[in-house]
């Protein structure tokens, strides 16, 4: 069976992080025998290619000194800041809709797989009808596009509730993002997660207890944008560090990073907050491994969004970290509270700072969450588990194709 993905960004190099998860997802396919493929913008000119070793399609639909409206930063977030992208909507719009057609009439797939279907999904359905019906579609929710129409773009519902009803599959990443569809949606969705783009060996690692005295490192990890609730677990240290020695490492890079360093100079905790900036996949491993407490605060956004599931939570667990992470979007799905981590109030310092205080507290308690969380990924959310439930997704598009 032959896959094209349809994604708004695809990595440009060997080392850019842009959707680990994905790549992940592509390698693990083609591993199990499917011909996986990639249909993405071009960046700046930049040509088809073979990076991680899959046929990239890339479509040009602007001059290369333009062609910067996907990959940097998500789509809402550039219109956002600068309204002028606009102009690029269009042709971005048009240039993927006809390169779409082109290969579905010339070497159709038998599954086009849209990632962010709003508005992906118009060139899904180009490739589909080009391809006189020989490939089925099937669209992936994440969450981001559904937020971003209820709240900011509500003109565009019919366009969102076509993308849904016009597919041959629909999945959601959560179940609050399944549930965020049932308004607009006239089929069964299917709950599909992501698994972890970074792996452990195999092997529990790091620290399996607080040392006495010692300061607890605490970990986030991530985009440094307005939804991922830094500026709430900086000041959750400002409150926890009265009493517990501790030490905060961001890894990451965005936006509010210049607002989130002012944010430690306010609080007074510049010798014990660092900024580790985008690092390596293997940096980022020892960053898991060294972590005492891994925290996603995450909480939502000026755009209504927040996290569909929250894939470095389940890195996290991966390594046998115990977790605390807010009580929103999609993370119910991954952490049960005080059975596989702590939830705590989103945006706010005081009942982060509590969670985060309770593990560093009670050691055993930590490790007993984070030996059931790994547990429970491996489980519920291995590769394995992703790939079966897709794969029966993709098996039940072709057949409706065939009859």
């Amino acid at each position: 069976m032959r896959v094209v993905h349809v994604t708004t960004a695809w990595p440009r190099c060997s080392d850019d992080p842009i959707t680990p998860w994905l790549v992940e997802l592509l390698r693990r396919q083609t591993d199990s025998g499917l011909r996986a493929e990639v249909f993405a913008p071009a960046y700046r000119g930049g040509p088809a290619d073979e990076h991680h070793g899959f046929p990239v399609h890339r479509f040009r639909y602007a001059p290369a000194r333009l062609e910067t409206l996907t990959h940097d930063e998500t789509v809402p977030d550039r219109l956002r800041r600068r309204p002028a992208y606009g102009l690029l909507v269009p042709s971005y719009l048009v240039a993927g809709m006809a390169a779409a057609a082109r290969m579905g009439r010339n070497d159709p797939p038998d599954v086009v797989h849209v990632h962010w279907p709003m508005p992906h999904a118009l060139f899904g359905a180009a490739m589909r009808r080009a391809s006189n019906g020989r490939t089925g579609m099937v669209c992936s929710y994440y969450s981001v596009e559904l937020n971003w129409v209820r709240h900011r773009l509500p003109r565009a519902e019919p366009l969102l509730r076509w993308t849904i009803n016009s597919a041959d599959a629909v999945t959601a990443i959560s179940t609050s993002t399944a549930a965020a569809m049932q308004p607009y949606v006239s089929r069964p969705v299917s709950v599909i997660p992501f698994g972890a783009a970074i792996a452990d060996d195999g092997e529990p690692v790091g620290r399996e207890a607080f040392a006495g005295g010692e300061s607890a490192t605490i970990l986030f990890v991530g985009r440094l944008v307005e939804r991922k609730g830094v500026e709430v677990l900086i000041r959750a240290v400002g409150e926890v560090r009265a009493r517990i020695p501790v030490k905060l490492r961001i890894v990451g890079a965005g936006e509010s990073e210049p607002k989130l360093r002012a944010t430690v100079r306010e609080c007074g905790l510049e010798h014990m907050v660092s900024f580790a900036g985008r690092v390596s996949s293997t940096d980022l491993r020892g960053e898991y491994a060294a972590a005492d407490v891994f925290v996603l605060p995450a909480v939502r956004d000026s755009k209504g969004d927040t996290e569909g599931l929250g894939v470095v939570l389940l890195e996290a667990m991966r390594f046998e970290r115990p977790v605390v992470a807010s009580d929103i979007g999609g993370i119910p799905d991954i952490v049960k509270h005080e059975a596989t981590g702590l939830l705590c109030t989103p945006g706010d310092p005081k009942s982060l700072a509590a969670a985060i205080g309770r593990l560093v507290d009670s050691p055993q308690f930590a490790r007993d969450l984070a030996c059931e969380g790994r547990r429970n990924v491996t489980t519920r959310f291995g590769w394995d588990v992703v790939l079966e439930k897709t794969s029966l997704v993709y098996e039940r598009v072709t057949r409706i194709r065939m009859n």
